[in-house]
């Protein structure tokens, strides 16, 4: 599935475009609020997947509403 090109701030203080990922798999998970505990439950176990994710060049983002404070605390 194609999506429309994006670029949004992040938490390693670079912009984020979705067109830097060419060529590789993204997954973006969405979720309503950081340090809540669906939420926290979904983040890792997205983290614990992380190293097979990689092996097949796939990109893992999550995404919320939060501002980059309360991500880089959530991170």
């Amino acid at each position: 599935m194609n999506a429309l090109n994006f670029t949004l701030p992040s938490t390693n203080k670079v912009k984020y475009n979705l067109k830097d990922s060419l060529g590789k798999f993204v997954v973006l998970y969405f979720y309503p609020k950081d340090d809540t505990p669906g939420c926290t439950i979904e983040t890792n176990d997205f983290n614990k997947l992380l190293s097979k994710f990689r092996k097949l060049e796939c990109e893992v983002f999550g995404v919320s509403k939060d501002n980059l404070k309360s991500h880089e605390k959530f991170r």
